[in-house]
């Protein structure tokens, strides 16, 4: 099976074509891909989309009716095409490429920043701030904590990842040693 990103990618810029003038804005159709990544993501959700029982009308109404807002015809017309197709799988990374062609149009980017303690807001605002500079993009950030890097951060920023974790520095240490 072809990888979910490159099956995903002609439904996100289908979407994004038919919606980046919409009178809504692309933050409002980011939101509605969220959202319905997060109901086609749930292992049960998929579990009953692969009901043989069901027709592929009764799937969409199914998934539609689980988004806590009443959708766009866009989003519905989307659902519907997923679910014909057999791809609801992938609405996940659909969002995904969405959301890269929006920041891609804005001149954005995520970054995404992973860290061994929790940030304040001055020192994520500090760290983009560099960021920035560096990637030549306005970046908005997404902070996780994971305790495994032990300290020091790693920052993803679409294909460039910059880790300056000691977990990292650890690993490449081990790897000195071995060789």
């Amino acid at each position: 099976m072809a990888e979910l990103s490159t099956i995903a990618r002609p439904y996100a810029e289908a979407l994004f074509d038919s919606v980046r003038n919409d009178a809504h804005g692309l933050e409002y159709w980011s939101g509605v891909m969220s959202l319905l990544a997060q109901v086609s993501g749930m292992p049960d959700v998929l579990e009953a989309m692969a009901d043989p029982r069901l027709s592929d009308a009764q799937r969409t109404t199914l998934l539609t009716g689980l988004v806590p807002q009443e959708l766009p015809v866009q989003a519905v017309n989307l659902v519907a095409l997923v679910v014909e197709n057999g791809r609801v799988q992938a609405l996940p990374q659909v969002a995904e490429q969405f959301e890269l062609l929006r920041n891609k149009l804005e001149g954005t980017a995520l970054a995404r920043i992973t860290s061994a303690y929790p940030l304040n807001d001055a020192q994520v605002a500090g760290l983009l701030q560099g960021l920035e500079r560096k990637f030549g993009l306005k970046l908005k950030s997404e902070v996780t904590v994971d305790p495994e890097l032990i300290g020091g951060v790693r920052v993803a920023v679409g294909d460039h990842v910059l880790d300056t974790s000691v977990q990292a520095r650890l690993a490449g240490l081990r790897d000195t040693l071995a060789a």
